[in-house]
């Protein structure tokens, strides 16, 4: 393996124990190189905390050392002041001549300008080390800055005969249908602290009831997203439980209708139904700087953002049951990416390979 690579590779791993706790920072991880010898590492831990290459530099026991050594870093260094200070001018005090980054920032605020800081105070700069690796570590944040949108993960469980749903039950049975096993419900409430975001349409909020939480996991609760044009669901709905951060995206005249259950938990936001829903769902979650969302369904809520190509990952469940009639599973095309059993499921990950570059 080349050296470079070698240590951007080790980046990478350390960048990973922030997954699902730096939103709406990028994952990063930094190494500081002396003699072939790593001498201090680090990742950024939390949103608002230091970053990886302040973490990495605070390691080295010897500072003396810096001005021979190379940081590596995952993700060009910061140039502006947000809550932290810019890591770029760190780099350059602590007199360290030699930064070897994995990609270039696509935010804004940084998008070159930490490399042209580096390059000006002299240092050599040299960029684009695994760089594709370095992305995809980073894919909600490269998708939320470039596309404008965030990173969309499909999510759904069916039968071994395609239904989503049984026929139709009665308006008094609100509960989930379970069609997967108590295994894959725990990993999907792990996937829910792993993402910012978690949506459904009317008709699942309606029929089930969901809490949309991580109860079963470990970790933060994502944000709640409910599609409700003309306000049907109950306001004794656990959605409406304002325990949690909850947006109800409705039809711009029934807006007015629930200014009396305005809440700093409960927030309501209109869409014109009349138009493309899928890229004003976006927009709305894009304004509410959340890089990433899992859409639950049902049926029709996951069809429209897959006839409008607006999706990037699909996890789909297949459970050990058969309904014969019921609601049908979506349908779209994908690249899998992986397959499992998890006891009695079977597990498969599509990408979205119309639009999934980056």
């Amino acid at each position: 393996m080349k050296i470079h690579e070698k240590y951007i590779k080790r980046c990478i791993q350390l960048a990973e124990n922030g997954f699902g706790r730096t939103y709406p920072n990028p994952m990063v991880g930094s190494v500081v190189v002396h003699n072939n010898k790593i001498i201090g590492e680090g990742w950024h831990q939390k949103a608002g905390q230091a970053h990886a290459e302040v973490n990495a530099i605070n390691a080295v026991e010897n500072q003396n050392l810096l001005k021979d050594a190379t940081i590596y870093v995952s993700l060009e260094p910061c140039s502006h002041f947000g809550k932290t200070p810019p890591c770029s001018d760190l780099i350059i005090a602590k007199n360290i001549k030699k930064v070897v980054i994995g990609t270039v920032d696509p935010f804004s605020e940084v998008s070159g300008r930490g490399i042209k800081k580096l390059l000006e105070a002299g240092c050599e700069v040299l960029v684009g080390i695994l760089e594709k690796e370095c992305q995809n570590l980073n894919k909600r944040f490269f998708t939320f800055h470039i596309k404008k949108r965030p990173y969309i993960i499909l999510k759904w469980a069916q039968s071994e005969d395609g239904f989503i749903a049984p026929v139709l039950r009665k308006p008094e049975d609100r509960k989930p249908v379970w069609i997967t096993n108590k295994y894959s419900s725990q990993l999907v409430h792990k996937w829910r602290s792993e993402e910012q975001a978690i949506m459904v349409g009317t008709n699942t909020a309606v029929a089930d009831d969901p809490k949309l939480n991580t109860r079963t996991w470990t970790g933060k609760d994502p944000v709640r997203m409910v599609i409700d044009q003309n306000l049907r669901i109950p306001e004794d709905s656990a959605l409406f439980d304002k325990s949690i951060k909850t947006i109800v995206i409705c039809g711009e005249n029934n807006l007015q209708e629930k200014n009396k259950m305005q809440h700093e938990n409960l927030i309501f936001k209109t869409a014109d139904f009349s138009l493309k829903l899928a890229p004003q769902v976006c927009k709305i979650l894009h304004e509410q700087d959340l890089n990433s969302v899992i859409i639950e369904g049902g049926s029709q809520t996951l069809q429209t953002f897959i006839d409008e190509n607006l999706w990037d990952e699909a996890r789909v469940f297949t459970g050990a049951v058969q309904f014969e009639k019921g609601v049908k599973a979506p349908q779209f095309s994908g690249i899998i990416t992986s397959e499992e059993m998890i006891a009695s499921d079977t597990l498969k990950i599509y990408r979205n390979d119309k639009d999934h570059r980056i």
